[in-house]
């Protein structure tokens, strides 16, 4: 009858802890934000991923774009995107988030770092620009690439850029082109020519993961690759995909963005 007692508080107390524990830890957080031409849409397979895994994921759009492509004017520009992220983050009041930039948005989440690295986990970039203070992604270009950026931009008095078609971004699959090539809109052009202003070491002391996309590179993300692949404060990763990874191997990415919250 002791025993028998003994062995039911036992399995009591263990029943009791792994509940507590179960109820304590928390869900991982990310904000996954989309590169230029893109919206919050561009994330669905893979957000829907990781939710089946537990995981609470947001996926903003930036003005001008997407289903936000009604705000656009003149004066949205690349601080206007950053104070988008950085105004999402501070009104849904999240903490400890894994802040997710591809390609554009990679300038996006450097500016929000800047701004509110308290409220942040880690900085992941997806295939992504890495601006340095006063760079812009139109600086970045060789000067025949930024010349045909402005010329391309003034069919709308230079409002915007644009948007280049789904092959560009290595969607190769018929039906997932005309997907995202029914959604992809016109880049607030300022956003290309503002440059960033950082006022801390670039990433704010976060931690920062690199994820390269090795098929058919983007020739502008080729030497973002090279410097992290090799820099000691960097986690460099690759997934054997197109540029537009979320779309052409969601569940290797959404695979990948989950390990980040181990």
């Amino acid at each position: 009858m002791k025993r028998t007692l003994i062995g039911v508080l036992c399995a009591l107390l263990i029943f009791a802890n792994g509940f507590a524990q179960s109820h304590t830890s928390k869900p991982p957080v990310y904000v996954l934000v989309h590169g230029a031409w893109h919206g919050g849409w561009c994330w669905q397979k893979v957000s829907a991923i990781l939710r089946t895994n537990g995981a609470i994921v947001y996926t903003p759009t930036l003005s001008g774009l997407g289903e936000h492509k009604n705000t656009l004017d003149s004066n949205v520009n690349l601080d206007t995107h950053i104070s988008d992220i950085v105004n999402f983050i501070e009104m849904e009041d999240l903490q400890d988030v894994i802040l997710v930039g591809h390609s554009y948005g990679g300038t996006v989440i450097g500016g929000v770092a800047d701004r509110i690295p308290e409220r942040l986990r880690k900085l992941v970039y997806l295939d992504a620009l890495l601006l340095e203070n006063g760079q812009s992604a139109l600086s970045l270009q060789p000067p025949a690439v930024q010349k045909a950026m402005v010329e391309a931009a003034a069919h709308d008095g230079g409002l915007t850029m644009p948007a280049w078609p789904a092959s560009v971004f290595g969607v190769k699959n018929a039906a997932d082109a005309r997907w995202v090539d029914a959604r992809l809109t016109g880049q607030p052009f300022r956003t290309f020519s503002q440059t960033l202003t950082l006022h801390h070491p670039y990433g704010n002391h976060l931690p920062k993961i690199f994820i390269a996309c090795t098929v058919d590179m983007l020739p502008a993300i080729v030497p973002f690759a090279e410097k992290t692949k090799k820099n000691k404060d960097w986690s460099y990763y690759e997934l054997v995909t197109g540029h537009d990874a979320m779309i052409t191997e969601p569940q290797k990415t959404a695979d990948l963005f989950y390990s980040f919250s181990k």
